[in-house]
């Protein structure tokens, strides 16, 4: 049955406007061998399934001339289902094919008859969004996170984003200002802590400068962008016209933001010494889904600052231009991630540029280029924004994201000078849209565990895989690959311990070892084979207990055989990172002879 036209004009919605309305009907194609290597390039994109190629879709361009009936002849043969691509198809002989299985086979197939002048995928072409602010090209910081594909995604509209500092120059309130470039951002009321009032003006620059780099407005012929443009700022005055504040404070503004609809929280500021009343407010704004950011510290050493080193918070590193951890910018085993903090090592335009005020005179608006790992933390904080303007719903979701698009450093998949790397807003977007909730690991146990009843002898398997059935053992397997994750869902609103229960169970097991031993690293002893070798020793003796621990072993096996196809992390207490995928590989190995063990028909 011949495909409906309103099928074929969706597909062709996948390509953006301009790519539609092509100036020359032939372009001049690369020549030689760079015409082959294009079409390589164009090739491996389809079987890598490139987000540059509309899935499944194809474009044929016949010579002028041919007919719908022509072609309709030829369908067959080929195994598709053509339609002209618009109103100009019969004349331009331009028709699109959508829901095609074998692209390359059919492609060429398609190729061999004469009356095609070209056959290709269907490509997806996007505009990379460059804003007409006139200080842009200065801000070297945003096209090294990749912001202006970034941009074509979402903006963070509607995101409650606090900035916890020294103020926002957001309106002009007595001897205040609001910035010129600021106009036209979004705010929600506030509150000033230092003064104890509801005008959070900024008296210093340094908050001005970190909201900008948030939410500076952008696109409006002013000055320079911001990361998260369509996202709305929640102003939190902590700290003085002399850029210090309090702990009570700062904890203070951080359930505040937490109980007004924030977000995201971005704290630029930090310390050497840990507060209890700092670490359960930022533990209290994670459990209510805030992501906390917060900058890693100035002092060059190898120590985290809080509140960056607290449990719930996502410390941010500082990089320069060249990409390197800047030379001020503080490092250690809590760090998370890095992102342009500057270095005015080789002048001012290494900084971070964005629009202020001048600290001598809050009236007064300046542009200054600023350094410090407080300009690192609200590129994350923006970028946090904008995944959750994605359909983000969890800090975990927003970090996991956050992670997996950073730019590794070194090849490893984190180190203590940069965290998972250095923080790439367009990856980090792209991560999270093609995300799934765990579910890959899960299918690696389904394929696992048929490889194991496969392997036993038929007297031995249990009947009719009636083992699939039981809570026995299907809860050990969902609990040690994906974990009950929907439980973030259900009990949003639980506190105290039940929140706990909640977060630990809606991890799988091997990912318990995050809440006992903290961020950075993986314990290999949880990334092992040991918790379901330990288990199956009174299995020996119980045999009702044996389906659970074949259940647990085959997530196991699952879990870390998935970990290992997609890069195995940096293992805590292993000489050499080179060692994490065999370890991975060996203990799936151990899990799969555990599970058969338990699954005998005897036994399960």
């Amino acid at each position: 049955m011949r495909m409906r036209r309103w099928n074929v004009v969706l597909a062709a919605l996948a390509l953006s406007a301009s790519a539609c309305a092509s100036a020359s009907r032939e372009p001049e194609a690369p020549a030689g061998q760079d015409l082959a290597a294009a079409q390589a390039e164009v090739s491996r994109a389809v079987a890598e399934g490139s987000d540059d190629v509309v899935s499944g879709a194809i474009v044929v361009d016949f010579k002028d001339g041919t007919t719908k009936e022509q072609f309709d002849a030829w369908e067959q043969e080929w195994g598709v289902d053509l339609e002209f691509n618009s109103l100009e198809g019969p004349r331009t002989g331009v028709t699109l094919a959508v829901g095609v299985d074998g692209v390359e086979d059919v492609l060429q197939r398609i190729r061999q008859n004469p009356a095609v002048e070209s056959a290709e995928p269907l490509m997806q072409v996007r505009t990379s969004y460059t804003p007409n602010d006139p200080q842009f090209e200065a801000q070297w910081n945003l096209r090294m996170i990749d912001m202006p594909k970034a941009w074509d995604g979402n903006r963070g509209k509607g995101v409650v984003v606090a900035v916890i500092d020294t103020g926002i120059a957001y309106e002009d309130h007595d001897d205040f200002k609001q910035v010129p470039d600021l106009k036209g951002v979004s705010f929600v009321k506030g509150y000033d802590f230092v003064n104890d009032d509801e005008h959070a003006n900024d008296d210093h620059g340094h908050g001005t400068h970190v909201a900008g780099t948030i939410a500076q407005a952008t696109n409006n012929g002013e000055g320079v962008a911001g990361v998260a443009f369509d996202a709305t700022l929640m102003p939190l005055k902590v700290l003085n016209h002399f850029g210090s504040g309090t702990s009570a404070d700062i904890a203070d503004a951080i359930r505040f933001a937490a109980d007004h609809d924030a977000k995201v929280i971005n704290m630029s500021l930090g310390g050497g010494l840990y507060s209890q009343v700092m670490a359960s407010a930022v533990d209290y704004a994670r459990k209510k889904g805030v992501t906390v950011v917060a900058a890693a510290g100035n002092t060059g050493r190898g120590r985290v600052e809080f509140p960056a080193a607290y449990p719930g918070a996502v410390a941010v590193s500082a990089v320069g231009p060249s990409g390197t951890r800047a030379p001020y910018s503080s490092y250690g085993k809590e760090l998370d991630i890095a992102a342009p903090g500057g270095d005015k090592s080789r002048g001012d335009t290494g900084g971070i540029l964005q629009n202020t005020i001048d600290p001598r005179d809050p009236a007064r608006s300046i542009y200054a280029w600023y350094q410090g790992t407080s300009m690192a933390a609200p590129h994350v904080a923006a970028v946090a924004a904008m995944l959750y303007g994605a359909g983000a719903t969890t800090p975990d979701e927003v970090e996991q994201a956050l992670y997996a698009g950073a730019k590794a450093a070194e090849n490893q998949a984190w180190t203590e000078e940069y965290g998972h790397g250095v923080l790439n807003a367009n990856a980090s977007l792209k991560a999270f849209n093609g995300a799934s909730p765990r579910w890959p690991s899960l299918g690696w146990a389904a394929a696992l565990l048929a490889l194991v009843l496969l392997t036993l002898r038929g007297r031995e398997r249990p009947g009719y895989l009636n083992v699939l059935f039981r809570p026995a053992f299907l809860v050990p397997l969902v609990l040690s690959t994906v974990g009950f994750f929907f439980l973030r869902t259900w009990f949003a609103g639980a506190a105290g311990a039940a929140q706990d229960v909640v977060s630990v169970a809606s991890l799988p097991i091997p990912d318990w070892q995050r809440i006992i031993f903290g961020r950075g690293t993986v314990n290999p002893l949880f990334y092992s084979a040991l918790i379901p070798l330990l288990l199956s020793l009174p299995a020996i003796a119980w045999r009702g207990f044996r389906p659970a621990v074949g259940g647990l072993a085959l997530g196991f096996a699952g879990f870390l055989a998935y970990a290992a196809w997609v890069g195995a992390p940096a293992l805590a207490w292993m000489p050499f990172t080179f060692l994490a995928k065999p370890w991975l590989g060996f203990n799936t190995v151990v899990c799969l002879v555990i599970a058969r063990a338990m699954l005998k028909r005897g036994d399960a």
